[in-house]
């Protein structure tokens, strides 16, 4: 059985786990006094599996009430992807995504999207992840073959992958429910891995790391000119969006606000305003300040104003990320357009983004336009200049000669 099998969010497991757990904590008293042999080893032994037992009965509640890891695959990163919520493997680059078509016209005739998984190699970048894509019941309809379609990249959080958006808070359904509403219009969705593997110890925040991973490059650049060629999205900035939880907020703020040539829409929902370093943190910037700011998003509001539109959501138990938005929003300058929603919420857990899910789509819906036949080229940038990026180091990384 693959990691990615193993449910974590499993009330059956919980509940075995936490009889073993109880079973364990009794033990401990009772045969205290009865280790006839190698008393001082079994006490010690029973006393560790007891304690052990506890941190992972406590670790699986709040995994369950937080909804934050669905499998143990999620949770570690294993490389190998088998993920609830997708239908189909599109293979390498999506060179088996036709594979698809029969399933999605199935699924199409119930109103139901149909999800692909591709491995895409960066054509900068050199960087090979998994992706999830979701497609829209329209993509496999025979009206909208000559359509370009608008799209929304979204990015899990830290340390999760494309699985725990398709099975962890199912955002599939909920496209598919907001298309059929009509509070948004067909949409494709690109779900990429932002951190690659392995994923404990290395959180990469989807910034470009000085002398390191391109990781912003990856996710902002050669996902989107693969969905452009290969699935034929419109490549007009109005058309794109980039959203995320956590720190998938972070980097839909920062990539945005980086590069607002490419994208005209960020959502964030407890997200916050500069690369968090703590011990699961690699060495993002080495010193380099200038890299450093350039990563800022209340900066770079402040500094590159450009035509985009912002939602930043936070609980109003979330007092960090509440006080960044308020930053952000307070150095905002025209002509960027700052929303934000101040929640009720159940801390800084996936619970708390999940019931948000249908306004956030709404938001995003109202200001996507919707699949437009194939015209002749024009300028897919609307006139917005990219501003000069500072050079990372980083491998096929942007800057701002090259975007």
């Amino acid at each position: 059985m693959h990691l990615s099998e193993i449910r974590l969010d499993s009330p059956i497991l919980l509940t075995v786990i936490g009889v073993l757990t109880l079973a364990a904590v009794i033990a401990v008293p009772w045969f205290w006094e009865r280790w006839r042999k190698r008393k001082q080893l079994g006490r010690s032994a029973s006393v560790l599996v007891a304690l052990g037992l506890v941190v992972l009965t406590v670790a699986m509640g709040g995994n369950m009430i937080g909804g934050f890891f669905p499998t143990l695959g999620s949770l570690l990163g294993t490389g190998g992807y088998i993920a609830d919520g997708v239908d189909v493997d599109g293979g390498d680059n999506g060179v088996d995504l036709g594979r698809a078509r029969d399933l999605g016209v199935q699924h199409a005739k119930a109103g139901k999207g149909t999800v692909a998984h591709v491995k895409i190699t960066g054509r900068r970048t050199g960087l090979t992840r998994d992706v999830s894509v979701y497609l829209p019941p329209q993509y496999f309809e025979h009206k909208y073959k000559t359509m370009r379609f608008p799209a929304i990249v979204w990015i899990p959080n830290y340390p999760s992958g494309p699985e725990v958006v398709t099975s962890g808070y199912g955002l599939p359904d909920q496209l598919d429910a907001a298309i059929a509403k009509h509070a948004m219009p067909p949409v494709i969705v690109l779900i990429p891995d932002p951190t690659g593997v392995p994923k404990v110890g290395h959180d990469t925040e989807c910034v470009d790391q000085v002398n390191g991973a391109p990781n912003d490059t990856y996710l902002s650049a050669d996902v989107r000119e693969w969905g452009i060629q290969r699935l034929g999205l419109n490549p007009d900035r109005s058309a794109w969006t980039i959203a995320g939880w956590s720190s998938g907020g972070y980097c839909a703020l920062n990539m945005v606000t980086r590069h607002p040539q490419w994208y005209a829409h960020a959502v964030s929902v407890s997200g916050y305003d500069k690369a968090q370093v703590d011990a699961e943190t690699e060495n993002l910037f080495r010193g380099r300040k200038d890299i450093d700011e350039a990563n800022n998003v209340r900066t770079n509001l402040k500094q590159h104003p450009s035509p985009i539109e912002i939602l930043a959501i936070s609980g109003d138990k979330e007092k960090y990320e509440s006080f960044a938005i308020d930053q952000m929003r307070a150095a905002a300058q025209p002509p960027v357009q700052f929303t934000s929603w101040r929640i009720p919420d159940a801390g800084h857990n996936m619970n708390t983004f999940k019931q948000q899910i249908p306004d956030v789509l709404s938001w995003i819906g109202q200001r996507t336009p919707g699949p437009s036949p194939v015209g002749r080229n024009v300028d897919v940038t609307g006139g917005v200049k990219p501003w000069p990026l500072p050079n990372a180091g980083s491998k096929g990384g942007l800057t701002a000669v090259e975007q």
